[in-house]
């Protein structure tokens, strides 16, 4: 018996690369700022992150939403935007 694929926040791949551009911040940097104790993390990671090829864990989720300023659930809820400031509608690809 396998368990179910949970659900994957659709536009946390967007939101992540929207947050590290928006605050000016290399993938390097972003890096530093999202260390944590109990996860390795590698600067491919935060491409993977924002690529959508790997989801972040839970903890780095955290990290991400304190480095912007925001609640978990802004990352997470594909019903929630990300405020104004945060929207770079100039580097990311429209759907067609």
């Amino acid at each position: 018996m396998g368990r179910k694929k949970r659900h994957v926040p659709e536009s946390l791949p967007f939101k992540l690369y929207a947050i590290r551009r928006t605050l000016g911040l290399s993938q390097e940097q972003l890096l530093e700022r999202l260390k944590h104790k109990d996860v390795t993390l590698y600067q491919g990671h935060i491409s993977e992150y924002e690529r959508g090829v790997r989801e972040p864990p839970l903890v780095i989720l955290l990290q991400y939403a304190r480095v912007a300023g925001l609640p978990v659930d802004v990352l997470i809820d594909d019903e929630w935007d990300l405020p104004d400031r945060y929207m770079l509608n100039s580097y990311w690809p429209k759907e067609t």
